[in-house]
């Protein structure tokens, strides 16, 4: 298991997602998998590279929407890194269920494995710090919660879900209210129980957003010299919080940010900048 990964549940809506890819590769019907006899076999999933495994749940889900009966031998955890060559699961299921289900399972594992992927390095590089790597609503359509959920498997953490659960407050929303006082409490006014973050684009920025009483400020491309500044700035204030850098952050620059004393660095690329792990599923003879 990943030591910082914190394996949450499988999102509510993974049936739901599962029925939609299917229904988007099946259509009326697998017509090539009905020219072999739907006889009871064995397949195994192999991965050819190393990775932090994710996306369990949804292969699951996807052959046994196909196969009711299907059984599954894994060996290893959403969460675990795993290494080139390794099986990483065999299957035991109807021949035309596995044929059908095989591309939309692996486009799960796929993709949700290398969110995971992805975050785990972040991870590892600010490892020591304190820091806290974020995701943010970069996601690929559709799959909102299937990469949060990855980015957990990967010891990242996740920033609001949407627009319904967290309010952020950015430069053409200050331009509206007039300023950030104005919007913070406007926040205030609609959504009492809900946290307020503020986007800010300067130090003068922080200082209106924390005299606001901001629960969270990010700080949007600061630079490491203003970031160590915004850091002891926010000690310093009678309403000090927390500090969220954001903005153009790599795996070259995170360790540097993050030693600056924020709390949190988030990271878009981890959604929305990934590269499918290679897996295949093989037939066993």
């Amino acid at each position: 298991m990943n030591e910082t990964a914190i394996i949450p549940d499988p999102p509510p809506d993974l049936l739901q997602c599962v029925a939609q890819a299917l229904e988007e590769d099946l259509g009326a019907g697998d017509l090539t998998a009905q020219l072999v006899a739907n006889a009871p076999v064995s397949a195994r999933i192999i991965t050819r590279e190393e990775a932090v495994l994710s996306g369990r749940p949804y292969a699951e889900a996807a052959f046994r929407r196909l196969d009711p009966a299907a059984r599954f031998d894994w060996t290893a955890s959403d969460g675990d890194r795993v290494r080139a060559g390794q099986t990483l699961c065999t299957i035991h299921a109807s021949a035309r269920s596995l044929l059908s289900a095989e591309r939309t399972a692996l486009n799960f594992l796929q993709t949700l494995s290398a969110t995971a992927t992805q975050t785990a390095h972040y991870v590892g590089t600010v490892a020591g710090t304190g820091c806290i790597v974020l995701d943010t609503r970069k996601t690929l359509p559709g799959l909102r919660l299937a990469q949060k959920y990855a980015v957990r498997c990967g010891g990242g953490s996740n920033h609001r879900l949407g627009l319904y659960d967290g309010i952020l407050i950015k430069e053409n929303h200050i331009a509206a209210a007039g300023s950030i006082a104005a919007a913070v409490a406007a926040a205030r006014d609609l959504a009492a129980s809900v946290k307020v973050e503020v986007e800010v684009e300067s130090l003068e920025e922080l200082r209106h957003a924390l005299d606001a009483g901001a629960d969270i400020v990010m700080l949007d491309d600061f630079s490491l010299e203003e970031l160590r500044t915004a850091v002891t700035l926010n000690r310093g204030h009678p309403h000090s919080t927390r500090l969220e850098a954001s903005g153009g952050i790599s795996l070259d620059t995170i360790r540097a940010i993050a030693e600056t004393g924020v709390d949190f660095v988030s990271v878009g690329s981890i959604t929305k900048h990934v590269r499918a792990i290679d897996l295949s599923m093989r037939f066993e003879g």
